[in-house]
């Protein structure tokens, strides 16, 4: 096999900490029809990678090891398979490939098809752009096509300074809602900058003491972590909607959730170009901005894992897989 035939990419061959990441050279993929190939400039990290990579996430999806993580991904088109019609070599693009199968985003390269991807937002960096798709996405998706907000709802969304949460907030109040947002104090201000009408903070009380009357809860903790998800059945009006993210819908929640008359939904993201296009239309007119905690090179993954599992991180974390003044 020669060098043009293999990348870099960062592998696990088996379940554990972020030690078992590391960099190897791998096949490179080749593009089927209605496929293209990107060649990745940088990929975004999110929660579900490192539940993955321990052995929870999507590990049921995945499979045992080896493979290749990341599912957050901006570059440029590099080939186009047979039937592709909306991309062309040379389109800088970003996506969220194959979720919840593998996506391979930690990569120099990825296939998938050309209609999971979309242009990424003019002016905006690769690194900023891969901060995107999959928040942005679970964001988009819960929000319109789950809860349907309308103008004038009250919508609640918990940990609402990570990367789903501050896109959230934002396209809750594009929609025209009522934003309440829920977070620690380093974030109350910047927050309220993003277009929260009122920021609870966590650490001084419970929230579900200080908030009530809410059409839909946005939830981004769950029950593991202080009955989060049960917790904000008390905020709901009667008929209101809780959408359910990290780990779906517990008996305890379905239970709550009846008890108070309330509907509780579970969820999870898939790819949508479309939805993508229309957020980077957002961000493109500044409607939106996008929180890039840190860049981490390729190579220091394992790092971008520790600093993400530590939580509390503003927006998200970003590996930079090649250099933007490559292209």
């Amino acid at each position: 096999m020669s060098e043009n035939d293999t990348m870099n990419a960062v592998r696990q061959h088996t379940f554990g900490g972020p030690e078992v990441l590391s960099v190897e050279r791998v096949e490179r993929p080749v593009p089927l029809p209605t496929e293209v190939l990107v060649r990745v400039h940088a990929a975004g990290i999110n929660p579900v990678d490192w539940k993955t990579r321990g052995g929870t996430g999507m590990a049921g999806v995945l499979g045992a090891p080896p493979f290749v993580l990341g599912w957050d991904v901006a570059g440029v088109v590099e080939e186009v398979g047979f039937g592709v019609t909306t991309l062309a070599p040379g389109d800088r693009v970003y996506g969220m490939p194959w979720f919840p199968r593998a996506g391979g985003g930690y990569a120099e390269y990825v296939t998938a098809p050309s209609r999971q991807f979309a242009r990424m937002p003019a002016g905006r960096t690769f690194e900023q752009a891969a901060a995107v798709p999959l928040a942005g996405l679970t964001a988009w998706q819960a929000l319109v096509d789950t809860a349907g907000v309308r103008p004038g709802q009250r919508v609640l969304i918990t940990a609402a300074a990570g990367g789903v949460g501050h896109l959230a907030v934002q396209f809750a109040k594009h929609l025209g809602a009522y934003v309440i947002a829920v977070a620690g104090p380093r974030n109350q201000q910047w927050l309220a900058e993003l277009g929260a009408d009122e920021v609870v903070d966590y650490t001084t009380g419970r929230f579900e003491k200080e908030v009530g009357d809410v059409d839909v809860v946005l939830d981004l903790v769950g029950d593991a972590y202080d009955a989060t998800s049960t917790r904000s059945v008390e905020t709901l009006r009667p008929g209101g909607l809780l959408v359910a993210v990290p780990a779906g819908v517990s008996p305890e929640l379905a239970t709550a959730a009846a008890a108070a008359g309330v509907r509780v939904t579970g969820f999870l993201v898939e790819p949508d170009g479309p939805a993508l296009a229309r957020i980077a239309a957002l961000i493109e007119q500044g409607t939106v901005t996008v929180e890039v905690a840190k860049v981490l090179a390729l190579a220091e993954v394992a790092t971008a894992h520790r600093e993400g599992e530590q939580g509390h991180t503003r927006g998200k974390i970003v590996l930079r897989v090649a250099d933007d003044r490559a292209c």
